[in-house]
């Protein structure tokens, strides 16, 4: 990574690095010291400079400000919207209801088989890999309740192409790229920490929830929870596509009041006009870059 070499000021080999990622050299020398720009900014911001440190004394150094970086999550308003952010799609998730398939499995034996990873999901479903387990999950809430097989995978599919690539990669992606560079690997293990949390709680209480509200009352449950993560997403979480690293910073430096008042009063009745009204109405942007 060239930020990981320009953090080592190591900028001859992150120069290297960013001439095979950019199409001249011109571009590689610009963002270079963009990149130069907004690390040394970090660096000031923490009170450290140009200090340089040996390997040992930096572990050393880095362990003692573990703890301070993870009190700046909370504390400093750009990381703390970020921390906010990527909370909020870490559990949308789980609200979705992507870990019950062990409880579903004792529920019917077509489910069982549907649901194994041992019997015919790949055939069921065209990805592989990881996106092999997302299919498998999308049984846990559209092949609940008593049906045909045929229209648990009609289900399992309609689960997977919305699964795969939403909810299911992004919480990861987005989280990995909304923290600063001095406060990503504390922000990112918090975010999957909570992540993980939420999942091992929803696999303990849904069994519960198929005996309390049977298995069509636990499904509706997460359909409601579905609507409760949108609503999160779209107050909370600003949108970062096409947005270099170093915009990220202004995107996330906009308050939080700021964005939901923009998401409510602004995009809210433009997407009604633009796509159910059919009218040709314009945006105002929120973020203007120069």
């Amino acid at each position: 990574s060239p930020r990981w070499y320009i953090k080592k000021h190591k900028y001859e080999r992150a120069f290297e690095s960013l001439k095979r990622l950019r199409n001249t050299p011109l571009q590689a020398a610009r963002d270079l010291y963009y990149i130069y720009a907004q690390v040394r900014l970090e660096e000031l911001e923490q009170g450290f400079g140009d200090t340089r440190l040996s390997d040992g004394e930096e572990r050393f150094s880095r362990t003692g400000r573990y703890f301070s970086r993870f009190q700046q999550l909370f504390l400093i308003p750009r990381i703390r919207r970020a921390t906010l952010a990527a909370f909020v799609v870490m559990i949308a998730q789980q609200l979705c209801g992507s870990r019950c398939r062990s409880a579903i499995r004792t529920l019917d034996p077509i489910l069982t088989c549907v649901c194994s990873q041992h019997h015919g999901i790949l055939l069921l479903h065209p990805f592989r890999g990881s996106q092999r387990e997302r299919a498998e999950r999308s049984a846990c809430i559209m092949g609940i309740c008593p049906a045909h097989l045929g229209m648990i995978t009609f289900f399992i599919y309609l689960f997977a192409a919305f699964y795969s690539p939403g909810e299911g990669p992004v919480p990861f992606t987005y989280s990995a790229e909304a923290f600063p560079l001095f406060h990503r690997e504390v922000g990112m293990s918090l975010a999957v920490s909570i992540n993980l949390f939420f999942a091992g709680i929803e696999a303990m209480i849904f069994p519960k929830l198929t005996d309390a509200l049977t298995p069509t009352g636990a499904i509706g449950l997460f359909a409601g929870f579905n609507i409760v993560a949108l609503v999160m997403i779209f107050l909370w979480v600003p949108e970062t596509k096409q947005r270099t690293l170093e915009e990220l910073d202004y995107i996330f430096a906009v308050p939080t009041t700021k964005h939901m008042r923009y998401q409510v009063f602004e995009v809210l009745p433009y997407t009604w006009k633009r796509y159910v009204l059919r009218r040709d109405v314009d945006l105002d942007p929120l973020y203007i870059f120069r």
